[in-house]
Protein backbone atom coordinates (compact mmCIF):
# COMPACT_ATOMS: atom_id res chain seq x y z
CA UNK A 1 0.00 0.00 0.00
CA UNK A 2 3.03 2.09 1.10
CA UNK A 3 4.04 2.36 -3.01
CA UNK A 4 0.42 3.00 -4.19
CA UNK A 5 0.12 5.99 -2.02
CA UNK A 6 3.47 7.35 -3.03
CA UNK A 7 2.55 6.96 -6.70
CA UNK A 8 -1.35 7.85 -6.78
CA UNK A 9 -1.44 9.99 -3.67
CA UNK A 10 -3.41 9.54 -0.40
CA UNK A 11 -6.66 10.92 -1.83
CA UNK A 12 -7.28 8.74 -4.44
CA UNK A 13 -6.11 5.55 -2.71
CA UNK A 14 -8.71 6.65 0.18
CA UNK A 15 -11.66 6.97 -2.61
CA UNK A 16 -11.28 3.22 -3.60
CA UNK A 17 -10.31 1.79 -0.12
CA UNK A 18 -13.81 3.66 0.57
CA UNK A 19 -15.54 2.52 -2.68
CA UNK A 20 -14.12 -1.21 -1.94
CA UNK A 21 -17.16 -3.45 -1.55
CA UNK A 22 -17.43 -7.08 -0.67
CA UNK A 23 -17.77 -7.63 -4.83
CA UNK A 24 -14.21 -6.28 -5.52
CA UNK A 25 -12.13 -6.75 -2.28
CA UNK A 26 -10.49 -9.64 -3.64
CA UNK A 27 -9.71 -8.31 -6.60
CA UNK A 28 -8.33 -5.00 -5.02
CA UNK A 29 -6.22 -7.19 -3.05
CA UNK A 30 -5.02 -9.03 -5.66
CA UNK A 31 -3.91 -5.33 -7.43
CA UNK A 32 -2.61 -3.95 -4.36
CA UNK A 33 -0.46 -7.17 -3.70
CA UNK A 34 0.55 -7.60 -7.39
CA UNK A 35 0.78 -4.07 -8.79
CA UNK A 36 1.82 -2.39 -6.43
CA UNK A 37 3.79 -4.62 -3.70
CA UNK A 38 5.23 -6.26 -6.62
CA UNK A 39 5.47 -4.83 -9.91
CA UNK A 40 5.56 -1.09 -8.83
CA UNK A 41 8.09 -1.79 -5.54
CA UNK A 42 10.82 -3.26 -7.53
CA UNK A 43 13.51 -1.26 -7.88
CA UNK A 44 15.10 -2.41 -11.20
CA UNK A 45 13.74 0.22 -12.88
CA UNK A 46 13.05 3.97 -11.76
CA UNK A 47 9.28 5.19 -11.34
CA UNK A 48 9.74 7.95 -13.76
CA UNK A 49 10.26 4.53 -16.11
CA UNK A 50 7.67 2.52 -14.57
CA UNK A 51 5.42 5.08 -14.77
CA UNK A 52 6.20 5.97 -18.94
CA UNK A 53 5.79 1.63 -19.43
CA UNK A 54 2.76 2.19 -17.81
CA UNK A 55 1.12 4.83 -19.91
CA UNK A 56 2.41 3.68 -23.25
CA UNK A 57 1.06 0.10 -22.43
CA UNK A 58 -2.31 1.94 -20.92
CA UNK A 59 -2.65 3.82 -24.56
CA UNK A 60 -1.23 0.57 -26.98
CA UNK A 61 -4.03 -1.71 -25.56
CA UNK A 62 -6.87 0.87 -26.20
CA UNK A 63 -6.96 0.88 -22.01
CA UNK A 64 -7.47 4.74 -22.11
CA UNK A 65 -9.62 4.79 -18.80
CA UNK A 66 -6.60 4.58 -16.20
CA UNK A 67 -4.40 7.26 -18.55
CA UNK A 68 -5.97 10.15 -16.09
CA UNK A 69 -4.90 8.67 -13.41
CA UNK A 70 -1.84 7.46 -14.32
CA UNK A 71 -0.80 11.04 -15.90
CA UNK A 72 -1.59 12.57 -12.26
CA UNK A 73 0.69 9.95 -11.02
CA UNK A 74 3.63 11.59 -13.13
CA UNK A 75 3.70 14.13 -10.26
CA UNK A 76 5.03 11.51 -7.78
CA UNK A 77 6.54 9.33 -10.33
CA UNK A 78 8.80 12.29 -11.95
CA UNK A 79 7.92 11.82 -15.07
CA UNK A 80 7.46 14.91 -17.40
CA UNK A 81 5.22 16.11 -20.17
CA UNK A 82 8.41 15.79 -22.37
CA UNK A 83 8.59 12.05 -21.40
CA UNK A 84 4.97 11.31 -21.44
CA UNK A 85 4.82 12.74 -25.40
CA UNK A 86 7.98 10.67 -26.27
CA UNK A 87 6.04 7.46 -24.74
CA UNK A 88 2.94 8.33 -26.61
CA UNK A 89 5.16 8.97 -30.27
CA UNK A 90 6.23 5.15 -29.69
CA UNK A 91 2.95 4.36 -29.08
CA UNK A 92 1.70 6.15 -32.65
CA UNK A 93 4.75 3.98 -34.56
CA UNK A 94 4.03 0.92 -32.64
CA UNK A 95 0.86 0.51 -31.94
CA UNK A 96 -1.24 3.04 -34.14
CA UNK A 97 -1.73 6.79 -34.63
CA UNK A 98 -5.43 7.01 -33.71
CA UNK A 99 -4.73 5.41 -30.03
CA UNK A 100 -1.91 7.48 -29.35
CA UNK A 101 -3.81 10.71 -30.84
CA UNK A 102 -6.65 9.61 -28.09
CA UNK A 103 -3.68 9.29 -25.47
CA UNK A 104 -2.42 12.60 -25.77
CA UNK A 105 -5.95 14.32 -25.84
CA UNK A 106 -6.74 12.47 -22.58
CA UNK A 107 -3.19 13.63 -20.81
CA UNK A 108 -3.74 16.83 -22.20
CA UNK A 109 -7.24 17.21 -20.22
CA UNK A 110 -5.61 16.14 -17.21
CA UNK A 111 -2.45 18.29 -17.52
CA UNK A 112 -4.98 21.01 -17.79
CA UNK A 113 -7.54 20.25 -15.27
CA UNK A 114 -4.34 19.78 -13.17
CA UNK A 115 -3.32 23.20 -13.59
CA UNK A 116 -6.63 24.37 -12.73
CA UNK A 117 -6.03 23.26 -9.70
CA UNK A 118 -2.34 24.81 -8.55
Amino acid sequence: MTTRRAVLGDAHVDRAEAAKTELDAPFQSLITEAAWGTVWASDKISRRERSMLTLALLAATGNFEEIPMHIRATANTGASKSDVIEAFQHVAIYAGVPKANHALKLAKQTYQEMEAVE
